[in-house]
């Protein structure tokens, strides 16, 4: 039988555990500024990877106009920071640093010409979370995707 290489390393990351409530999966319900009218439904999980080395995000909505994603999430413990990387099915892949606490999920891009930022709070003890996002292609925020997540079983 073959070992799974570094398989010693697949242990929990302690400075994960804060975004521990995510894990499982949300259906997603919101709107977009620039999809006015519609209603956006899907689905978001998230799971920790290599025994909790990591945490994965997975997340689609039902409009072709809002892609679907995937994100990494993982610590630089000397630095004291938790990072997200991004990619999506348009090609697209970008970092975000990300704010670790017990009861809401914050990450933002601060980048020339096209930063963003979300947040989403535990809301219903926790079988829900309130996420909205903001966008800067200049000198000020605007509205972004507005998202609430409602925890699946």
């Amino acid at each position: 039988m073959t070992r799974v290489i570094g398989h010693e390393a697949a242990i929990p990351n302690p400075a994960l555990k804060p975004l521990g409530f995510l894990v499982g999966e949300w259906h997603t319900e919101g709107s977009h500024p620039l999809l006015p009218g519609k209603i956006l439904r899907g689905r978001t999980s998230f799971a920790w990877s290599d025994g909790g080395a990591f945490l994965v995000m997975r997340s689609e909505i039902n409009e072709a106009e809002v892609p679907s994603g995937i994100a990494i999430l993982g610590t630089d413990v000397d630095a004291g920071e938790c990072s997200m990387m991004y990619f999506d099915e348009r090609g697209v892949s970008r970092r975000y640093l990300v704010a670790l606490r017990s009861d809401r999920w914050h990450w933002w891009r601060d980048a020339p010409g096209f930063s963003q930022r979300f947040t989403a709070e535990l809301v219903d003890g926790g079988r829900r979370m309130a996420g909205r996002g903001e966008l800067n292609r200049g000198d000020r925020w605007e509205p972004d995707l507005q998202l609430t997540y409602t925890r699946v079983g």
